[in-house]
């Protein structure tokens, strides 16, 4: 027999959160129900999952504005890492994400190292324009200036 439940999360392989699925009996006694991946299909529970829905996007709509104002002042910023050099220009060691982030906390800026996309670390003198995910949906450019000390 199968029984009809409301998904309060996504399972993979069934459905997304808020859709009405129907599975075995056992499979919803023994596995969704006991983590609490679903819910019997009443009027609460659908209550209960649009409240949810609401409250996450009312969080997503915050944390998009907060990347664009952060985007917003990275546009403006720009990193300069003096460094020590050797003949002809030759850096001794590398400018990795680590170290811009810490230039930039210095400016007031917080950032994530892994949120720029710097595929190796730099190893030479220049400007360098490099690629910032704030967030899913926005995307920074962060002028870097990589200067002899």
């Amino acid at each position: 027999m199968a029984i009809e439940l409301i998904l309060t999360e996504s399972v993979e392989g069934l459905g997304v959160e808020g859709d009405v699925v129907r599975v075995a009996e056992g499979y919803a006694r023994n596995y969704l129900l006991p983590r609490k991946l679903a819910a019997p299909v009443t009027e609460a529970a659908r209550r209960r999952l649009e409240t949810r829905r609401r409250a996450r996007e009312e969080q997503q709509k915050q944390e998009l504005e907060k990347a664009r104002a952060l985007v917003a002042a990275l546009e403006q910023a720009s990193c300069t890492i003096a460094v020590k050099t050797g003949a002809e220009g030759k850096l001794f060691g590398s400018v990795t994400a680590g170290d811009i982030v810490g230039a930039l906390k210095a400016q007031g800026l917080e950032l994530d190292k892994r949120q720029i996309e710097l595929p190796e670390p730099l190893r030479e003198l220049g400007v360098f324009n490099l690629p910032v995910r704030i967030h899913p949906e926005v995307q920074a450019t962060l002028k870097v200036w990589i200067v002899e000390e």
